[in-house]
């Protein structure tokens, strides 16, 4: 029987081919964009990096019985949605870094202001592909209200202002040796910030497919638990990764002050629990069977990845 790596050997370099092709498409502006403006968003959002936001919104699609070109728009959205935040994350007045994907990061390659517009640029041009291009047009806005509720104050954007505040730069920091409430909090950072926009690729790919509200649901507990399980291997990959097959800096989570699954409960535990959370993310997919065979797949690669 083939194996994790096999099976998505076969699949997922034609899936992220597809995107990267369409994603291209969409930041060929015309001539009334600014160049400086439109080689920035193309530096940063055709740049490589895993595509594992809009493969998720593609099997998710197929797994309810939809197609890959009918999903394809909110795949691209969402992945223009993250790498608008990896931009902002890597500033300055952020997480300061010099490195993504193995290459400057976009304030480097150009500069800060050019790096905060190019991610206001793809943050709506998200908007823009989704309400154009998701068919029809109550699935476009429910796709809409998904990813803005996932990317935004209550999402993604709230649990990076939660992660800044837990390294201390508003006076807060809790106490690392609180145990469990450290523990709670950090989760509920990491729901937010990483979780919240994976479980948002997962319900995109099922409103696509027409899925029921019972295999909606499903789908984000799915996307919950693959979500926390990525940032818990991504702490682990920061602890103990290889910068150069990485494409980024590692052991910046501790010279940061930041809190951490390693750092909390220790290198063990913490893939102890990313593998639970894997198994409870992967019992949510019975029900749609054999269809739903690559989304299990894709959930264990999330924790057996290197970079």
């Amino acid at each position: 029987m083939p194996g994790t790596s096999d099976v998505l050997d076969d699949s997922l370099p034609e899936l992220r081919r597809i995107v990267e092709a369409q994603l291209d498409r969409y930041v060929t502006f015309p001539d009334d964009c600014p160049a400086r403006l439109q080689e920035a968003m193309r530096y940063s959002l055709l740049g490589g990096g895993k595509r594992l936001r809009p493969v998720l919104v593609l099997l998710a699609s197929e797994a309810c019985g939809g197609t890959i070109e009918d999903a394809l728009p909110a795949a691209c959205a969402i992945e223009m949605i993250h790498t608008y935040s990896l931009i902002h994350d890597d500033l300055p007045a952020m997480d300061n870094d010099d490195l993504r994907r193995g290459r400057p990061t976009c304030h480097k390659q150009f500069d800060e202001a050019t790096a905060i517009l190019a991610g206001d640029g793809l943050l709506t041009l998200a908007f823009d592909v989704i309400a154009r291009d998701v068919r029809p047009p109550e699935v476009a806005a429910a796709c809409c209200l998904d990813l803005a509720s996932a990317a935004g104050a209550i999402g993604m954007v709230g649990g990076q202002v939660a992660d800044l505040a837990a390294e201390g730069r508003w006076g807060d920091r809790p106490d690392a040796s609180s145990g469990s409430q450290a523990v709670t909090r950090l989760e509920a950072i990491h729901r937010r910030k990483t979780g919240r926009l994976l479980s948002c690729a997962l319900t995109l790919g099922g409103r696509i497919a027409s899925a029921t509200q019972e295999t909606l649901r499903r789908l984000q507990i799915y996307g919950d638990n693959v979500g926390l399980a990525f940032q818990i291997a991504d702490d682990l990959l920061d602890v103990g990764g290889n910068a150069a097959k990485m494409g980024k800096g590692v052991q910046k989570d501790a010279e940061l002050g930041k809190l951490t699954y390693p750092g909390l409960l220790g290198v063990s535990e913490s893939r102890r629990r990313a593998e639970l959370l894997i198994e409870q993310a992967c019992s949510q997919l019975q029900p749609l069977g054999p269809a739903a065979r690559k989304l299990e797949l894709l959930a264990r690669f999330v924790i057996e990845r290197d970079t």
